[in-house]
């Protein structure tokens, strides 16, 4: 009985609620809401973001933070688009851009663990770095002449199904990440370095070399979206991708991770993407602006910093009543 008001009233079913009370609204808003290809559309547009948020999920769970990812993203996706358009096989483009994509991980790793560099300055300068040099490589054109063959895994869908390919990747990655994060002894290893770093150390934990390895999978991971998303659009630009950052971070913070790491489940980031996706749609059909969509975003940022900070503060207030109710009077 205790574990199912615990469940009931943790934050992950507060997000069960919020996306269901979104879903309610959006098809009595748009009758448009609950087709099929609204879902289609739903799921591929924050696909890359979603895909992303789970590296990303990680790395905050350690106490750090990756700004650079759409970035990476960017970069890798020009190095993708001059490879093809050199002539060179489309197997060899992916497979150099993700190698970049690593590479530019393994960079920021180094910066933060060998150097002992804040991770939020370290990104924050990369953000600039890896975003001037796809300028530098691609100048301000584009590339377009993508094969059918590729951008069908950005737009096309499995079968007679209105699932995204897209979507396919992405719950395969949950899968890996959920066994990852919440059964083993890796995933009990990032919790203790997100709770206390030190103490992880005293503990046997190689906690620089699993922030690099983090890092590296971050910008791999980062790279695989840049992918999925110059299929989607059929175009490798150099500004591919901007303003991501912010939603990938809003998303893993409304998913109940705490910004100074330790805590968090992979269950309320995906619950939080859908969330994100379901409002971004529902603005969409309502006709509402970019700018009033960003807005929203930036709101729901500061809402998932505040909320499961109170959220937790209002469990333990209730816990602390009922532990001195409990409590035998003394006379």
């Amino acid at each position: 009985m205790k574990n199912i008001r615990s469940l009931l009233l943790s934050w992950e079913a507060l997000l069960v609620l919020v996306l269901i009370i979104c879903i309610v609204l959006g098809s009595i808003l748009s009758p448009y809401f609950l087709s099929a290809f609204n879902f289609y559309a739903l799921t591929s547009n924050i696909m890359e973001i979603a895909i992303m948020a789970l590296p990303m999920t990680l790395i905050i769970i350690v106490g750090e933070i990756d700004l650079s990812v759409e970035s990476i993203l960017g970069l890798t996706s020009v190095v993708l688009g001059i490879l093809w358009e050199t002539g060179h096989p489309l197997w060899l483009a992916i497979g150099v851009a993700l190698l970049v994509g690593l590479a530019a991980g393994w960079f920021n790793g180094v910066l933060i663990t060998r150097l002992a560099l804040p991770s939020l300055v370290v990104t924050i300068g990369t953000l600039a770095l890896y975003r001037g040099l796809a300028y530098v490589v691609l100048g301000d054109g584009a590339v377009s002449n993508f094969p059918t063959s590729f951008t069908n895994l950005g737009f096309g869908t499995i079968g007679s199904s209105e699932i995204p390919w897209s979507g396919l990747i992405f719950a395969i990655l949950v899968l890996i990440f959920a066994v990852v994060l919440h059964m083993s002894r890796t995933g009990r290893q990032l919790y203790a370095m997100g709770n206390n770093k030190e103490a992880a150390r005293f503990a046997g934990i190689n906690v620089k070399r699993t922030k690099q390895i983090l890092f590296m999978l971050s910008g791999l991971i980062a790279t695989l979206a840049g992918v999925i998303f110059t299929a989607r659009l059929s175009s490798a630009r150099p500004d591919n991708a901007v303003g991501f950052t912010l939603d990938v971070v809003a998303v893993v913070l409304l998913g109940g991770v705490n910004i100074f790491g330790g805590r968090g489940s992979l269950l309320g980031v995906v619950l939080a993407i859908f969330i994100v996706a379901t409002i971004q749609n529902i603005l969409s059909l309502s006709n509402i602006s970019g700018d009033i969509q960003n807005f929203v975003i930036g709101l729901l940022l500061i809402l998932s910093v505040l909320g499961p900070n109170v959220a937790r503060r209002i469990q333990v207030t209730i816990t602390r009543r009922r532990m001195a109710a409990g409590s035998p009077k003394r006379v």
